[in-house]
């Protein structure tokens, strides 16, 4: 078990003393607990499902000083699962939105928005000014990078990922056990790779997998408990229960020397993609369904039924695959999703199976209602 990783401040105030009470008198944690918590600095990547269940708790335990990494606004889609955000939330950013209610909290608490995208270029800065780091990111270029970040820094890492009904929470601290590449020590294929827009989450989901990654930042800092050094814990919401995962450092894992091209290891980068470069923007669309483009929506039944482009037609891009065979290689298809990434990974599908006259969507339905039709802009 690693000792503590902060220091005490020297005394709390009587208000202190009153508000963290019940956390006062938990065996084992005691005034001291407190003050550590009071010196922490903590760095949260992410202002989403996990960020904004985890940054309320962590303020309302009284971690003195908490950085939030974000550079998305609220949208009303968040809603269901973001739930320090509100309606009178939707456009603003989202670290601004959840400083304020870490504010409305516990104003004790001092709150430190980037509003930024991490990369290899500023990350180590960021993260020189925190004691440890919560990554509830929702994709795996930043996993690797905040990962390898950590482990140079020498910095422990509280990681989560939630999809559907399930999550997983995990700690990767190299000086002390195994970091998150030996656990995954290469990233999936881009076109397998099912996000929360695409396959759905559990709002409660969100908040069982959040509370424990708070509960393991407050155990690091602390000295409290055992945390999930080299274990992973994994939440199914389907049959309530919980199963442990231990794993070890993997002899075949390279040394974390330094920070390298994180889109190119995950398959994103623009090099890696030359086979998804081929797109229309919003405004060429008009004139290539014009010319006879067959419109395909691959999003989900529910995101369709919520706005549709007129004259597409819906084939999920689940079942794309099977829908291949009946798809007429030569024709000119045109492919659109909510904001371009899913309909860039199905035109790669579609070439490889030799459909020279596919294209998509730069952007998809949510570029297209902001530059051709407002009236789509519904979700």
């Amino acid at each position: 078990m690693p000792t503590p990783l902060v220091e005490p401040v020297d005394s709390l105030t009587p208000a202190q003393l009153s508000r963290y009470s019940r956390q006062l008198s938990l065996p084992g944690f005691g005034e001291e607990a407190q003050r550590r918590l009071a010196n922490a600095r903590v760095l949260v990547v992410g202002a989403g499902g996990l960020g904004s269940a985890t940054v309320p708790y962590l303020a309302s335990a009284g971690i003195g000083t908490i950085g939030i990494v974000d550079t998305d606004v609220v949208e009303l889609s968040n809603l269901h699962r973001q739930i320090a955000h509100g309606m009178a939330d939707l456009g603003r950013l989202k670290t601004e939105s959840l400083a304020d209610a870490v504010s409305a909290s516990n104003p004790e608490t001092r709150v430190v928005r980037h509003d930024l995208h991490l990369h290899s270029g500023n990350i180590m800065g960021v993260l020189a000014d925190y004691d440890l780091v919560l990554d509830g990111s929702d994709n795996f270029v930043t996993r690797y990078l905040v990962n390898d970040a950590a482990a140079l820094s020498n910095k422990p890492l509280v990681w989560g990922a939630i999809l559907q009904f399930s999550g997983q929470v995990g700690v990767a601290w190299a000086e002390h056990g195994p970091t998150y590449r030996d656990l995954f020590p290469s990233p999936p294929d881009p076109a397998s790779v099912v996000n929360c827009a695409e396959g759905g989450v559990l709002p409660s989901v969100c908040a069982a997998i959040g509370a424990i990654m708070g509960a393991e930042a407050i155990k690091l800092i602390t000295g409290v408990g055992r945390p999930l050094i080299g274990r992973v814990n994994v939440y199914d919401a389907l049959d309530g229960s919980f199963r442990e995962v231990e794993y070890a450092r993997s002899p075949e894992v390279e040394p974390i020397t330094g920070l390298i091209d994180y889109e190119a290891f995950c398959g994103v980068s623009p090099a890696a993609q030359e086979s998804l470069t081929d797109e229309v923007d919003s405004a060429g669309l008009g004139s290539l369904l014009q010319k006879g483009f067959r419109l395909i929506d691959i999003r989900e039944p529910w995101e369709a039924a919520i706005a549709s482009i007129d004259g597409s037609e819906l084939i999920p891009m689940g079942t794309l695959g099977s829908a291949i065979e009946q798809l007429d290689r030569d024709e000119p298809l045109v492919l659109y999703c909510h904001h371009g990434s899913r309909s860039a990974y199905a035109l790669a599908a579609l070439r490889r199976n030799g459909f020279t006259r596919a294209t998509h969507l730069a952007g998809g339905i949510d570029e297209y209602a902001r530059q051709v039709d407002p009236s789509l802009a519904r979700y």
